[in-house]
């Protein structure tokens, strides 16, 4: 887009007049951008198209001017233009919640309405990292004991919070629509799901976490879910068995190029799940006995493993490192280091609590556990900043010596979209769940 050059010459000017508290005013305007003799002559179409380049914020305050544009929200044509034409925005979305086994536990030990009370309250948090803007998001009809598990696409995946057969709810949280995936087969604990969300079709891989008993679990099996706009369903039909002695303690998986991904600990290493194949493979992660707090992110279209690097006889201080999976799929690559002196700052603030990280296209998120200090790195740029904490939480601990972790953030990668038609395909089935339609 061509920049505006300040040494254009203004063609003509304007005067308007209005009028407030009794009193009239005369301005003057020379330049032409808001005249409105221009604008009011605009084609619809044109007017729309401008329209859909507006970010998620100020879209919807635009809708606020008229009844017109209040209503292309449920305009097909203008929906199918947005899809077409609206530029990519590389956010984040952040919850703020314990994990999900510690608010199983409480909920088993406390009969006393927490859960009502936290169904009330959920909300979530926009992060547009070019701007380094925060955002606020309520999310009026989640029902009550269920917590968000992966995103893909615009759609949020939320996971019932009770042992058993697992029910999924995929949420646009721009427009706040629900739409409920049929339970799963086999009943699991806590297992990791990975979404995938294309524009004609929907697949989804519950992996891990199987109860074998009512006291014990173990991971051992994944299933999976798919449907297409071809006509094409499979309703947990597939599945297949995890790697021996794996421990999926991530909770969720990394959707690249066609294929989840998730860690694996003890030791480290990488597990990959081909979607198309229907099987896993192990792959060995780089330094794995030197890791500590290792995350998959998605980044540009790769996998991109983030961790901290500390043994006292390496040769080479300890430092936060980023790698990154080549196509052959086995070999890692070292694509970035942190500054020695910022990854002395971010030890001291975490105080050995760990962190956590979250990528979007070339944005990545460090949040430190326990805390509201979090670390913004552009690929591109080659930049690091400190994020300002989040304005709407409150109750974290303002350093790293992490205790309650009630405030701290939880996010995924996100991008925000005012229309998600993929999910009409849920509609064709005949199932027999509950339909959330508000």
């Amino acid at each position: 887009m061509e920049a505006f050059n300040p040494s254009i010459t203004i063609p003509f000017s304007y005067t308007f007049t209005s009028t407030s508290s009794g009193s009239t005013t005369s301005h003057t305007i020379t330049s032409p951008w808001m005249d409105p003799r221009i604008w009011s002559k605009l084609p619809s179409r044109l007017l729309d198209r401008v329209l859909t380049f507006l970010p998620p914020p100020a879209f919807f305050r635009a809708r606020c001017v008229c009844k017109r544009w209040y209503a292309l929200l449920f305009s097909n044509t203008f929906l199918e233009l947005y899809m077409q034409v609206s530029p990519r925005h590389h956010w984040f979305l952040f919850f703020k919640h314990k994990t999900l086994k510690s608010y199983i536990y409480r909920n088993n030990n406390n009969n006393d309405g927490t859960s009502e009370t936290r169904a009330t309250a959920f909300e979530g948090y926009l992060f547009d990292p070019c701007d380094v803007t925060w955002y606020r998001i309520s999310f009026p009809l989640i029902p009550s004991g269920f917590s968000p598990a992966s995103s893909s696409g615009g759609l949020i995946c939320l996971i019932s919070d009770e042992a058993g057969a697992k029910t999924l709810i995929l949420c646009n949280p721009l427009i706040g629509t629900l739409t409920q995936l049929p339970p799963t087969l086999r009943p699991r604990l806590f297992p990791s799901i990975g979404l995938k969300i294309s524009p004609s079709s929907i697949d989804v891989s519950v992996a891990g976490d199987d109860l074998i008993s009512p006291y014990a679990v173990k991971n051992l099996s994944t299933e999976s879910f798919h449907i297409d706009a071809g006509g094409f369903y499979s309703l947990w039909g597939t599945a297949s068995s995890l790697p021996r002695l794996c421990s999926l303690e991530s909770g969720r998986m990394i959707c690249v190029q066609s294929k989840f991904y998730c860690m694996n600990y003890s030791p480290f290493s990488v597990l990959s799940y081909d979607i198309s194949s229907n099987t896993w493979i192990n792959i060995q992660a780089p330094m794995r006995r030197f890791l500590r707090s290792p995350s998959l992110v998605e980044s540009r279209g790769k996998l991109v493993l983030v961790a901290a690097v500390e043994k006292s006889k390496l040769n080479v201080p300890k430092s936060l490192r980023l790698w990154e999976l080549q196509s052959c799929g086995t070999a890692w690559v070292e694509i970035e280091r942190m500054p020695q002196q910022l990854y002395l700052q971010l030890t001291e603030l975490e105080a050995g609590n760990g962190f956590e990280s979250v990528g979007h296209g070339e944005f990545i998120v460090i949040m430190i556990r326990g805390s509201d200090k979090a670390l913004l790195f552009d690929i591109f740029m080659k930049r690091w900043q400190w994020i300002p904490p989040c304005p709407y939480v409150h109750g974290c601990n303002g350093g790293g010596g992490g205790g309650g972790g009630d405030g701290e953030l939880h996010g995924f990668a996100y991008e925000p979209r005012i229309a998600t038609p993929v999910t009409a395909l849920l509609d064709q089935l005949t199932l027999p769940f509950q339909s959330f339609s508000g």
